[in-house]
């Protein structure tokens, strides 16, 4: 089972300075038209499709995405980032999903601001 974030503390991360990778699994033009972004976070943006391929192909790991810091996955509604997240962890990422995904997100932000 896969870990998960909440909003609230993604929020609390970036406020706080940390140094985040997220990855977006949505497609490009969803990707382009909106996505989590902040001072500190290296936003990286791989179609669910290629992270469903590794379950098939004898490959371990994506290229650009390092297996030594956390990765924090998400999607539209967080349905998706929890496939890619479990593939992932198989091939020992550490990963987290953003519950909600980027719906819940918005949602979150506002009630803060």
């Amino acid at each position: 089972m896969t870990s998960k974030i909440t909003p609230e503390k993604l929020l609390q991360k970036m406020n706080e300075g940390e140094k985040l990778i997220l990855l977006d699994v949505r497609a490009e033009e969803k990707y382009n038209d909106y996505h989590i972004e902040g001072k500190h976070i290296e936003s990286l943006n791989i179609n669910k499709s290629k992270i469903f391929a590794l379950e098939t192909n004898d490959e371990n790991s994506v290229k650009s995405l390092p297996k030594n810091e956390q990765i924090i996955v998400t999607c539209t509604t967080g349905n998706s980032a929890t496939k890619c997240a479990n593939i992932l962890a198989k091939k020992e990422y550490d990963v987290v999903v953003l519950e909600g995904g980027v719906t819940a997100w918005k949602e979150y932000l506002k009630t803060v601001k």
